[in-house]
């Protein structure tokens, strides 16, 4: 057995290293390795067009992030309150979310967003008070946002119900003893126990996100993303400066997940 988990890791990560150990490649060619340098890593780092790239994925990520932390801590806490059958349906559809493939989303996403623009642009374009060309709904940062944040929402409550569970109702239950306000326990006693579960989630949000090119391949419209910029760069053959981002976008994603795995711990350790 060890024989073969050894395999397998092999066959999972020995790609990447060969991807890591090329960006510092000194020569051109991305399949001869002719000394060592770090030079592809600044010349990604000036490269005009990876830099916008770059940018949007920051903002779509920490957006879609931001905005799945708050809608689905909100949905943990309220879901965490129901019992019965309906619970049980609400649970189906948040893990076949989570399921789901990426191009199954991303071509549902897409045909849904085009469907609700066409109903609403001309209602735009009949109410439009002035003059000039009444704004239009398009494809762009808009849509990458909803797109993510939707299938962000579900991951974000699996983690925090997780820890809503394994958190004592006797402290929420005397919180209402002494007159809270359901408002004011949750701000109070339940908000600081679940924070490290709601940051985690917050952490691998923004690390989906930030990594995605399946969804946002179908709903960027002119918008591109650093992992859109790339794939299209690779279509014209692969060079050392995409092996540099590469291993920055690498870097970037184990950060977020062992911060992220850091707090969840973190968590369980203060809930004992």
């Amino acid at each position: 057995m060890r024989l073969y988990a050894s395999c397998v890791y092999i066959f999972l990560y020995f790609p990447i290293g060969i991807i890591v150990l090329f960006s510092f490649n000194a020569g051109r060619h991305a399949s001869q390795l002719q000394g060592f340098s770090t030079q592809w890593y600044g010349k990604a780092l000036s490269n005009p067009f990876v830099m916008d790239a770059l940018q949007t994925s920051l903002l779509v990520a920490f957006t879609s992030a931001l905005l799945a932390s708050l809608f689905g801590t909100m949905a943990a806490v309220a879901l965490q309150g129901i019992k019965g059958p309906v619970r049980t349906v609400f649970d189906m559809l948040i893990y076949v979310a989570v399921m789901i493939p990426g191009i199954v989303i991303g071509i549902a996403t897409l045909i849904g967003l085009v469907t609700v623009f066409d109903q609403l642009n001309p209602v735009l374009a009949s109410i439009w008070p002035g003059d000039g060309t009444p704004p239009k709904l398009n494809m762009g940062l808009g849509s990458l946002v909803a797109a993510h944040t939707m299938f962000l929402m579900a991951l974000v409550i699996i983690i925090v119900r997780a820890r809503l569970s394994g958190m004592d109702r006797a402290l929420t239950e005397a919180s209402s003893d002494l007159y809270a306000t359901p408002f004011g326990t949750f701000r109070q006693v339940t908000l600081p126990l679940i924070f490290p579960a709601v940051l985690a989630g917050f952490l691998l949000s923004f690390t989906f996100s930030f990594d995605d090119f399946i969804i946002a391949f179908f709903v960027a419209g002119s918008e591109t993303t650093l992992p859109i910029y790339v794939f299209s760069s690779i279509r014209r053959g692969v060079t050392p400066e995409i092996n540099a981002i590469g291993t920055m976008v690498l870097a970037v994603s184990l950060v977020m997940l062992v911060a992220a795995q850091i707090l969840l711990r973190r968590g369980e350790k203060k809930s004992k």
